[in-house]
């Protein structure tokens, strides 16, 4: 599965409202598995929207024949976009499916790792910070995805603000230094993004 992050400033809100309406164009197109995403609670005029795809084969080729049309809608509504494509390598928790609609909010982090720690990063993942979120009351699901150059991609779902900022209170530093995340990664960014159900496809 090929998961697709997309991140863009808003410039006129009420016009990239209603052109994100017209991508629930995307429901005919082949290898199409779900699109969702909202707005960033840190910085209001900031979205970030995920896509998901059965392979990286049927994403070009909707890329070489809809994309555009459906695109145009939005023209002029948002500037400093930013597309990354990441190759699904596990699930947080088991079943991953791409459905918003039970969730409130998702978590991202996107993490640059350094070279020769690769391997150890993978590994923190599988073994310390999966089974910690997969046994947070309130995460439904998760992905997490890698892309060339060291780059990943940790995305979950919860099923509301206040069950994701108790497990960020209560754990992620603990589990940051058992995992000797530090160590690993070269870079880390992320957001916490309030789902917006009309964008749902």
């Amino acid at each position: 599965m090929l998961v697709k992050w997309i991140r863009c400033t808003v410039v006129d809100r009420r016009g990239f409202e209603r052109g994100q309406r017209k991508w629930a164009g995307l429901l005919g197109e082949p290898g199409f598995r779900g699109q969702g995403g909202g707005w960033s609670r840190a910085r209001p005029d900031v979205v970030h929207l995920f896509g998901f795809w059965e392979s990286r084969a049927f994403y070009d080729s909707f890329m070489a024949r809809s994309h555009d049309r459906l695109a145009a809608a939005q023209s002029g509504t948002y500037k400093d976009i930013q597309v990354r494509l990441f190759e699904h390598r596990f699930d947080v928790k088991v079943g991953f499916q791409p459905q918003f609609t039970d969730a409130d909010v998702v978590r991202f982090a996107h993490c640059r790792v350094r070279e020769d720690r690769v391997e150890h990063f993978v590994l923190m993942q599988e073994k310390v910070w999966n089974p910690a979120m997969a046994g947070s009351p309130g995460m439904l699901r998760g992905v997490f995805g890698e892309a060339p150059g060291q780059e990943f991609l940790v995305l979950s779902m919860w099923n509301s603000v206040a069950e994701h900022g108790k497990y960020r209170t209560d754990r992620v530093e603990r589990l940051g230094l058992r995992a000797q995340t530090e160590a690993d990664v070269a870079a880390i960014g992320g957001d916490v993004i309030a789902i917006e159900p009309s964008w749902t496809v």
